[in-house]
């Protein structure tokens, strides 16, 4: 016994303590801390592209022949090939430290489901996390345990290409969904092997680029900056997420991937977070062309200083650390916090001890039973009916339907930018979908016209088909490239091309339903006149027109509701529910149109009606309120209650309305069931100051729900 107990003793010491499994995961860190050079811990902190980038506005970057901490796979689906390059890291280096990989699946890996702006007009944050869940297995069993999302930049300007990818205009929505895709992505334990870490970004402020442009700098008070843009990675980190990601934009003049106040006192030590910081690609050179470095030495210093732990794609920390720690600008210390985050998360997920994804084939990785219903049922729930004039829903026997438009017969633009690996005989069409619900028989196709030039050829087959036809269903809408980082665009209406298009079809006297496929909101005041119905399907992933046939036959009913303003014209952004009070609230109107938006935050239709009751007070401890929702209609249908307050008085002023609290349910025909929304005081009814400090006033308070007002008092 003895002698076995030496021998297991000395087995252990054999083993360096950063290899042994059982060991604290924060011991394993600073043990293989300590045993790197400085040149390895260089290493950690840089990530460059592994085979071919396919993100067109990310031209360029260096390839480096050490293996690095880091590598970005854009084509990568079978998880031999990330074997392969992890062989070396795990076999053919001194320490065996594993790569990590990572890749944007944003919404979707190959089972592809809406663009986040869409998602999250489903107030269904449940069936977000179930579709990120399905994201994370696909990935993860690809070889890939990292995705850059969510993102969570707060966007009240559609110009802006990248409010696609993000939850719409309001801090507390974009809070929701961050805290559900986070633990949609990683569960309660990111070494799992259908986990991945998450990437909360883009850190901070970039949503509120100057006339939608990317890239470009921002101006937000402090205080702006702790009430609006900051809550979603407030929730993000308290939901645990292992990564975030810095932002592009100057912030008040510092960029943010060079702000020690962002990356390292709100984030680092206020919040107490202990993983780690990637900048966006190119992001710490590009401090040059922000004027904030004179050269990509000086970018390294300032960024590495700030905390931004991972430099993307440039290499500026792997040509230039080194040199600099020499130089005594950055410290060693400095590099060991950042590498020690890094480790930290490799160990997190478990790449220690399992570096290579079990080698399966893409039926077991892809397409499992139940994926499919899921990012169908969330394109269903994601879908808004803008407009009904009774037209709607059709029935299973319309009579014949003239499908026209661009969108009708065409795959990609259907799943939007950043979409993934889907594979073409994944998606369904529009044309497919309605051929199915309604019959090949029933369904006249003419595309009319592509999505923009002055080729007006197509209007006479899309006019004759639409005289043949008992109603039409016109879809119009945007290319995928048309949003997504880069997708700038001056206007948010539709090209002449698809709008004249809809005055053609409208002269044949025929009903039309508009079917929008886009990744922003529009400006429809042209079009809307014109519509009987109006569908907004935005861009609903591989679920295709199904969602879209099946709401207009009537199998589905709608319940989306928007989470970003249509304004009625491009000249009204930026525009949002949540706008401060204005000093003259009786003036201050545009002098040519109207300054009220085409649709406003929140709305939506529903095939069912519905009554909202009074609300009411049901517990002072804690404070909770009530309300009854009946279902008035013969149809279940789904219905969200969005609970708001309104501070009128408040020594940091509020706006005339702030969301805190949502619910959905189903509500069937002829019952009722009641909401609840549950208030914390401080929370709900507080606001912050200039450094994030949250202060609740006595005075009086207003619940609002609809047209519904109870005022409470503190």
């Amino acid at each position: 016994m003895i002698i076995a107990a030496i021998l297991t003793v000395s087995c252990q010491d054999a083993v360096p303590l950063y290899k042994q499994a059982d060991a604290p995961i924060e011991k394993r860190v600073e043990d293989l801390l300590s045993r790197m050079t400085l040149e390895e811990k260089i290493l950690q902190m840089n990530q460059v592209t592994l085979g071919t980038n396919l993100n067109q506005n990310n031209i360029g970057g260096e390839q480096v022949e050490p293996v690095l901490g880091s590598y970005i796979t854009y084509t990568a689906t079978d998880p031999t090939e990330i074997n392969q390059m992890q062989k070396r890291a795990m076999e053919e280096t001194r320490l065996g430290i594993p790569v990590l990989f990572g890749f944007d699946a944003i919404h979707g890996f190959r089972t592809v489901y809406p663009i986040p702006l869409a998602q999250s007009c489903s107030w269904n944050p449940e069936l977000v996390e179930k579709a990120c869940s399905i994201c994370a297995r696909e990935s993860r069993l690809s070889g890939i345990p990292w995705t850059f999302s969510p993102m969570v930049d707060i966007a009240r300007d559609g110009r802006w290409g990248r409010c696609a990818e993000g939850y719409g205009e309001d801090p507390y929505t974009a809070s929701v969904f961050c805290a559900a895709s986070v633990r949609g992505y990683q569960g309660d334990d990111i070494s799992d092997s259908t986990k991945i870490a998450a990437c909360i970004k883009h850190y901070i402020g970039y949503g509120a680029s100057e006339a939608g442009r990317d890239y470009v700098p921002t101006e937000i008070s402090s205080q702006t900056l702790w009430d609006t843009y900051m809550p979603p990675y407030q929730a993000g980190i308290e939901a645990g997420a292992a990564t975030v990601m810095s932002s592009f934009n100057t912030i008040n003049g510092t960029p943010a991937s060079a702000s020690p106040y962002h990356l390292t006192q709100v984030l680092k030590e206020q919040f107490g977070w202990d993983g780690m910081i990637v900048s966006d690609w190119d992001a710490v050179k590009q401090l040059v062309y922000q004027g904030a470095a004179a050269d990509h030495k000086e970018s390294a210093w300032r960024a590495v200083n700030a905390g931004l732990d991972m430099d993307m794609a440039d290499l500026c920390y792997f040509n230039h650390l080194e040199q600099l720690v020499k130089e005594g600008k950055v410290g060693e210390k400095t590099i060991d916090e950042s590498v020690r985050r890094i480790l930290r998360l490799k160990f997190r997920l478990g790449l220690f001890e399992n570096p290579y994804p079990p080698v399966t084939t893409a039926e077991e990785r892809f397409n499992l039973p139940g994926d499919f219903e899921v990012v169908e049922q969330l394109a269903e729930e994601s879908s808004v009916l803008l407009k009904n004039n009774g037209l709607l829903p059709l029935g299973s026997k319309p009579g014949k339907i003239a499908l026209i438009g661009p969108m009708v017969d065409n795959y990609w633009d259907l799943i939007g930018s950043w979409g993934g690996h889907p594979l073409a005989e994944d998606i369904i069409t529009i044309k497919q979908a309605f051929s199915d619900e309604f019959g090949p028989a029933n369904v006249l196709y003419a595309k009319g016209c592509d999505f923009e030039g002055d080729d007006r050829s197509g209007y006479a087959e899309a006019v004759a088909k639409a005289r043949q036809a008992d109603v039409v269903v016109l879809c119009l809408g945007e290319k995928s490239s048309w949003s997504g980082e880069n997708g700038i665009r001056s206007t948010l209406a539709l090209p002449s091309v698809q709008e004249q298009l809809a005055f053609e079809l409208k002269k044949t006297g025929k009903p039309m339903v508009l079917l929008l496929n886009n990744g922003r909101p529009l400006e429809l005041c042209r079009l809307e006149p014109l519509a009987d119905a109006i569908l907004e399907l935005w861009q609903p992933g591989i679920a295709g027109g199904k969602p879209a046939a099946g709401i207009l036959s009537g199998r589905v009913n709608p319940s989306g509701k928007l989470s970003i303003t249509f304004p009625y014209a491009t000249g009204q952004v930026p525009i949002y529910y949540n706008r401060r009070r204005t000093s003259r609230p009786f003036m201050g109107f545009y002098q040519d149109i109207t300054s009220d938006p085409m649709y406003e935050f929140a709305y939506g239709l529903s095939y069912s009606t519905f009554e909202y009751g009074d609300i009411r007070e049901v517990c002072e401890r804690p404070l909770t309120f009530e309300i009854s929702v009946t279902n008035t209609s013969s149809l279940d249908g789904l219905e969200t209650v969005h609970w708001f307050i309104c501070d009128p008085v408040s020594t940091v002023t509020r706006p005339y309305k702030e969301l805190k609290f949502f619910e959905k349910k189903l509500i069937r025909a002829g019952k009722t069931e009641q909401f609840r929304f549950e208030v914390d005081p401080l929370r709900d009814f507080g606001y912050v100051d200039e450094s994030g400090r949250r202060y609740l006033e006595k005075g009086k308070y207003q619940i609002l729900v609809k047209d519904k007002l109870f005022e409470v008092e503190l």
